[in-house]
């Protein structure tokens, strides 16, 4: 019982800290990186899909992105869609390729993308919190039923509160790793 409501607690903190890696991938730093158009969608044919799903993203070099459409006839669209996208990027057309200069981040838009990596961060360790309180409350439950005794309860508290430092303290690291790549020059 004990074990489960841990181990729960455990496997949906871990969601969390993917969660907030999936998030930080989304925003920009100096260096171009195919995730940047993960969120970008395009018209595939009537229907819309990610772009990697109608064209191969690579990396060209450190500010550059290159996109290779499947299909010659889906250029037009994959350069609209980058265009109206939120992320501010002028493709260019040769051919059948779209070059994606990235410009480098003012100072004014790194402090930005700073706080907003910052607010990522805070909603995660709201999340973490939550299971942290939910786990607390299963133990509880189970004590009232008398199914634990109060030793044990303050244990399994103690492990979770363990569990919720850790998890807190892997937040701190990867905002701070993404600031630092935001900063970088």
């Amino acid at each position: 019982m004990l074990a489960d409501i841990k181990l729960d607690a455990r496997t949906r903190m871990n969601k969390s800290l993917e969660a907030l890696r999936h998030e930080l991938a989304k925003i920009r730093t100096g260096r171009a990186h195919p995730s940047l158009l993960e969120h970008v969608h395009v018209d595939y044919y009537g229907s819309e899909v990610p772009i990697g799903q109608a064209a191969s993203v690579v990396v060209e070099d450190a500010r550059t992105l290159t996109v290779t459409p499947w299909d010659k006839s889906m250029v037009g669209p994959i350069e609209k869609a980058i265009l109206t996208s939120d992320l501010g990027l002028n493709p260019s057309t040769a051919g059948q390729v779209l070059r994606i200069p990235l410009p480098p981040l003012t100072e004014e838009r790194r402090r930005e993308l700073g706080k907003v990596v910052h607010h990522e961060g805070e909603n995660a360790k709201i999340a973490i919190r939550n299971i942290r309180r939910d786990a607390n409350a299963s133990v509880k439950e189970l004590l009232k039923e008398k199914e634990i005794s109060e030793d044990d309860e303050r244990k399994a508290e103690q492990d979770i509160q363990e569990v919720t430092n850790l998890a807190v303290k892997k937040v701190d690291e990867i905002v701070a790793e993404k600031e630092q790549e935001i900063l970088e020059i």
